[in-house]
């Protein structure tokens, strides 16, 4: 369950001093082959371990598994819509990348309020992206977050 409380419905953000650490949200998605397909187009990304089941089956995967990057994507989801939400400005990430994603399969993406940096007007985030159980993207996020008083 979600922990964002929003200070404008209208608007769905959040500012700096409306976040404290343990603030939780989500974004869930089941990725599809077009889902596949699109990210490879958009991103420039055409591994054939994405696109092509006779080279994939061939990988230590044994199948097509889905672009890393893309189950990411889900994390600036959650950012940039929910927690802080619109106005949020990633400064950096950092990804690890634990379990493969195929297409069908649902991810969940979970970012988590661990740090605030007053100074800053700054937010660090727990980021992950699970699949049932399984965490497949395991990170950390930093984020300018505005401020009610600027």
């Amino acid at each position: 369950m979600d922990d964002v409380r929003r200070w404008d419905d209208q608007v769905g953000s959040l500012f700096f001093e409306d976040l404290s650490v343990g603030m939780t949200a989500s974004y869930g998605k089941t990725l599809t082959e077009t889902d596949i397909i699109l990210f490879s187009g958009i991103s420039g990304d055409t591994n054939p371990v994405h696109l092509n089941q006779d080279y994939a089956e061939k990988t230590r995967f044994k199948g097509r598994i889905a672009h890393g990057m893309l189950s990411a994507g889900f994390i600036s989801a959650v950012l940039g819509t929910k927690l802080p939400g619109p106005g949020a400005i990633y400064v950096s990430q950092s990804l690890r990348f634990t379990a493969p994603v195929r297409h069908g399969q649902t991810v969940v993406a979970r970012c988590t309020v661990i740090e605030l940096i007053p100074e800053k007007r700054r937010a660090v985030l727990l980021t992950q992206c699970f699949v049932g159980d399984t965490l497949v993207v395991d990170g950390e996020a930093v984020v300018m977050v505005p401020s009610r008083a600027a």
